[in-house]
Formats: C-alpha cells, structure tokens, sequence
C-alpha cells in the first residue's frame, strides 16, 4: 500500500461538452509530481452512470471522444504511481431512470420521482448486478489495473419488486424488518462473491475494496469482503477530527493494511472551488501517520480533464512532509493499554481516552483481549454467555475492566457472573447527580455534578471503594411538579454509591460514555480518568504533560524502535458546521514518559534527525520536546 494517494472523483453530468478535451498528459504528471502523490485512484464509471473509456458494455460519456482513462494509466505508469480503477457500483443514474423498478425501496408502494437534482440507489438483486459485472470485467480484461474500488456498497433493506419475489421464495416476511435486513445481507454477500471471482478470474493479486463510508464495528464477514480498508473520515465534511481516530482504533484490529481518506475540500465531496487551509491537510495526513494508516486526500478532477494546480500545490505541502516521515510508519503497530470492548463504535470513550491521551483500541467481541491492561466496557455492551466466558478468563489471568451503566451484568443482575456486583435496577429518578468521594474532589470542588442519562442502582461487595456517590434529586420533572427552568436540584438527603473500584474491577453507574458524547461537560471526563488511571496504576505505557486537551499522543512499534506521535492543532468552527484548521499554535516544553523494556540506544526527533536528551529510570525513558508544530515523532531506538 502507498502512503500518499489521491482519489480522483470525476463525476460529470451527460449535459457538459467537450469532457477532457484539456487533458494533457504531462499536465498531469506535473500535478502528480507537485502533489508528491504516489498512488492515484482514476474514474472507469461515475455515478452518471457513463465510462470514461470506449466500452462494449456501457455508453462512454457523451462528452467524451478519447480514451481518457488508458491516458491516465499510461502516465501513472510512467510515473511509477500506481493507480486502482474506480467503478460506481450503487449508483448509475442513467441507468436509473430506465430503469425504477431495480432501485432500492423502503417499501413495495414507494413512488420514486426524478423530479429533483440527486442520485438514485439501485438494488445488487436486480438484473443491475449481471450488467455491472460485465462492467467491472471489461475494465479487467482491456487496463489489468491494479485495484478496483467500488462504491456505494452496503447493506441495505430493501423491498423492491426482486427482493420482495426472493423474499418469498425463501421464506422470509417482508413486513419483519428482521428478515428484510438478513435477506439484504445475502443479497450483499452474493454481489461481494460475485465481483471477488470475475477479478480473480483475470488477477487474483488486484486489490478489492468496496466503499460503505465505514466498516461496521464488530461485522467481520463485512471487513473480508475487503483486500484492505480506506477510512473515509473528511473532519470538514461532518465527520469531525474525533472521528478517524475511533474508526482506525477499531480497523486496525482487523489485520489489513488501511489508509484514512479526507479531503483537499473546504466542506465535503463534489465541492468544486473549495480549498482547506495547507496546515489542516499537514495535521490530517499526519494523523492518520500516527494511526499506523496511509493516507489518501480526496480531490474531483474538473471535466475539462485539466488537473488544478492549486489543488496539488495544497497536498504537495502535505505529502511532502509525508514522504519524509513515512520511513518510520510504514509496517508500525500500535502501542495499546486499553480496549474498549463495543457493539458499536464508541464515541464518548473514544473523546474521553483521545483527550487524556491513553493509548487505546476498539475491539470487538472476536478480537483478542488477553495483551491488554485494561478492558473497558461501556453503558450498554451486549452481552451473552460467550463473552461472559471471555471476560472471566481475562480477569483470571490478571486483568483488568472498567464497566459503565448496564455493561457487564446478566439478566439476575451479576457482574459477569460472578457476586463481587449485583445490579438491582434501573434507577427512576433522572436525570441525577453525582459527588466525588475525594475531599480533593474535581475541578469545580466537591459538589453535586449534574448526570443526563440512565443510571443504575447496584450493591457492591467487600472489596470495593467509594470513589463517587450518586444523588437522586427531589423528583423527576413532570407537568405536575417541576422546578426551576431544566431539572430539579439533588436531594441532599440522598445519597448512594455511584461509582466503585477493587483492585481489578471498576463500576460507574451511569452511561458515562454516552453523556459525555452528548454534553462533553468536565466532571463525566474527570470521573472517568479517574477510575482509568487507579485501574491502570503504574503500567501505563505513555503519559504526555503539556499537551492540550485537543492534542493526539498515540505510540507506535516499528522493528526493534517505538515512534511517538505527538499532535496539534487548534480547531475552530466556521459556518454553521464546518470544523476548521487555519492557524498553527506551537505547543512548548511537552514532557513524555514511555516504559520501555530497556535502556533506549538514543531518542531522536523525525524526520529532523535531532537527537534528545533522556533519562532512564525504573523502566521509564523520559525525555522533553522542545516544540511541537502540527506533528512531531520522536523516535526511540
């Protein structure tokens, strides 16, 4: 895999003339050259529907009256860049509008119009799929290129005419959402089956990878479907900068080379004239560094075919720091203390464990939990007997959990069947409050702390330590009795435990996740670093001071080194949503402790080659960076 790709989006409506007529081909080596890119995705077939090469099977673009894909992969070759081949594969609005009875529905009586600018989804069960194969085989048999991506590609439930037929042949309910969904699996399978033997018919090394916008937390038969994974993650596009770093955490537990995807666009995808800030594109192509990723920046060639300089001039200034950093990222493996054991991806902890810089996964239920120090389990993890199993072995073996809201307990109410907990129920009075146990208390004091979600009432046995109270307050709000404008104010009568700790057992009452996701308020946080850090102790790998709140430490094993990320920029909002990078603030004097096995050869900043002064005690190798702009590794031999 190539750390420095560009995906190429070229989605050209029918109604534009003279598609490509100023392509030129050293144009566009020049622009691949000045955007240091050293993989580029290029466009077969478009949302449009049309190819952007002759064709037997399909209707070139209208527009077109050149070979404009062959023109790209013969330069790309030329420039040892390498270049999968694109192909829509959910969208083809041409044929669509032929054809409204493949398209996807919601419902068998559901009127589908073409009255509006957009695309339409068709269905894999349909006569669509034969056509698309044959697609998919042409670009095979006349360009061999290198990697198909497809996109547009999910689950999906649906109950066109095809699949209302399928269903009744098989013997599911198209009224039982449940059964929609497992028949929308199969048909998903049988077209990832399908397109897996006409490549590999032709070439069994090309990379395969079908778009969805994400790999779906815990669905391995999803992940296989996939020679490898790109991360689609635009920070401006809504996505926000929080959120690669969960998704990566979590595909980088699947055992496939990956990539994070953003974009050179101020907002998101199909935005013509939109540029983000260079320092934005620097951070966001070093984060994914530091996530033992690639990195790929999504541009949209205009449909003159003329490749815009300014645009390879913005991730030029990115790729070029990437191609001298990516020597010591290529083949890295993440450094973890913690799993966060999930059902679905874990916004508030991920929040949580990112700004008090833990070294974290996300895992799922097959992944395996016995190297981690710590496992976490949040609010509402599904649980079975299977896990439960799972769970116990881990804590024999000397490991550790944090559990949060209704994680962890059968349906008797015991914490992984053991009677160390025992939950008793679910508490009626919400929303409630939480005090800390500590005189020291957090920030704002020893005080009542205002807790939005659901909380539970449990008894712990011996063993266990008060660290936070719970509170209940007068009364629940109700049209009958309310007080003051939001909620009412605790009852300082009440009080119960919240929140406990054993030696090898953690317990918060509350969806503490799932509130700081919501709120984001301080206390959730500092509750949780709380029972993190007692939980952890002494073992924690990596600690960071003077890093803010917003900044990114992650640690990385390459061979016989570890290679320290460290990350910042400062973020701000513009519009009504956008997140935005613009100014660079120097962080100064950042302090890191590592626990390493051995006294370290030398430590060194990278790419400057800049050797660090450090101390060695105890198994901690402590050393002080001077400055941190955007990204700085620092690498321990």
């Amino acid at each position: 895999m190539r750390f420095r790709q560009v995906h190429l989006d070229f989605h050209t409506s029918p109604a534009i003339k003279n598609v490509g007529g100023r392509f030129l081909r050293e144009e566009f080596e020049e622009a691949l050259k000045a955007g240091h890119v050293d993989s580029v995705t290029v466009f077969s077939k478009c949302h449009h529907g049309y190819s952007y090469h002759p064709t037997r099977v399909n209707e070139t673009h209208p527009g077109l009256d050149f070979d404009l894909l062959g023109a790209e992969l013969d330069v790309c070759r030329r420039a040892s860049v390498r270049a999968p081949v694109y192909i829509s594969a959910g969208l083809d609005e041409k044929y669509a509008v032929c054809h409204p009875d493949q398209l996807v529905r919601q419902s068998p009586d559901q009127v589908i119009t073409f009255d509006l600018p957009g695309y339409h989804l068709l269905c894999f069960n349909t006569p669509y799929l034969d056509l698309l194969l044959k697609q998919i085989r042409e670009v095979m048999t006349v360009y061999h290129p290198v990697g198909i991506f497809l996109d547009i590609c999910d689950i999906r439930s649906c109950r066109c005419p095809y699949c209302m037929e399928s269903m009744k042949e098989k013997g599911y309910d198209p009224n039982n959402d449940e059964d929609v969904y497992k028949h929308g699996r199969e048909v998903y399978f049988n077209y990832t089956r399908a397109v897996k033997k006409v490549i590999s018919e032709i070439d069994p090394d090309t990379a395969i990878f079908h778009n969805a916008g994400r790999v779906p937390l815990g669905d391995r038969e999803f992940a296989d479907c996939d020679t490898h994974l790109e991360l689609e993650s635009l920070p401006t596009g809504g996505w926000g900068y929080d959120h690669f770093p969960m998704t990566a955490s979590y595909c980088r537990c699947l055992g496939k080379e990956y990539l994070g995807m953003t974009g050179k666009f101020h907002t998101t995808w199909g935005e013509f004239g939109g540029f983000k800030h260079p320092n934005a594109l620097k951070y966001e192509t070093s984060l994914s560094l530091s996530l033992g990723a690639g990195c790929s920046v999504g541009d949209q060639l205009h449909p003159s075919g003329k490749p815009d300089m300014a645009t390879y001039a913005l991730i030029g200034a990115a790729y070029a720091e990437v191609e001298k950093k990516e020597k010591f990222c290529r083949g890295a493996a993440a450094v973890s203390d913690t799993a966060v054991l999930a059902d679905d991806y874990p916004t508030g902890a991920n929040r949580v464990l990112l700004e008090k810089k833990y070294l974290f996964d996300v895992v799922d239920r097959y992944c395996d939990i016995s190297g981690y120090k710590l496992v976490i389990l949040p609010d509402s993890l599904n649980y079975d007997a299977e896990l439960e199993e799972k769970l116990k072995k881990y804590l024999q073996n000397g490991g550790k959990i944090l559990a949060t809201g209704s994680a962890g307990f059968d349906d008797n109410g015991a914490f992984l069947g053991l009677d160390s907990l025992k939950l008793i129920r679910k508490n009626e009075n919400k929303p409630d409050y939480m005090r800390p146990a500590s005189p020291d208390g957090f920030t704002n004091g020893v005080t009542e702390y205002h807790m939005s979600t659901d909380s539970y009432l449990f008894e712990p046995k011996e063993g266990f330590e008060v660290v936070a109270y719970g509170i209940d307050s007068y009364f629940n709000r109700t049209a009958k009795h309310f007080c003051s404008h939001r909620h009412t104010p605790a009852d300082p009568d009440s009080r119960r435990p919240g929140a406990v700790i054993s030696d090898s057992i953690g317990y918060i009452s509350w969806r503490i996740f799932e509130d700081y996701a919501t709120l984001g308020s301080l206390h959730l946080k500092e509750l949780a670093d709380l029972m993190i850090g007692k939980l952890l102790g002494g073992d924690r790998t990596l600690t960071v001071k003077g890093l803010p709140d917003r900044g990114i430490a992650t640690l990385l094993r390459q061979g016989g080194r570890l290679v320290n990320h460290l990350l910042f920029a400062h973020t701000t909002v513009r519009g009504r949503n956008t997140e935005v990078i613009e100014d660079v603030v120097p962080v100064y004097g950042l302090t890191v402790t590592v626990k390493t096995d051995k006294r370290p050869a030398s430590v060194t900043l990278q790419p400057q080659n800049i050797r660090l002064p450090f101390e060695y005690k105890e198994g901690k190798v402590k050393y002080t960076v001077p400055e941190l702009y955007i990204h700085q590794m620092v690498v321990i031999e």
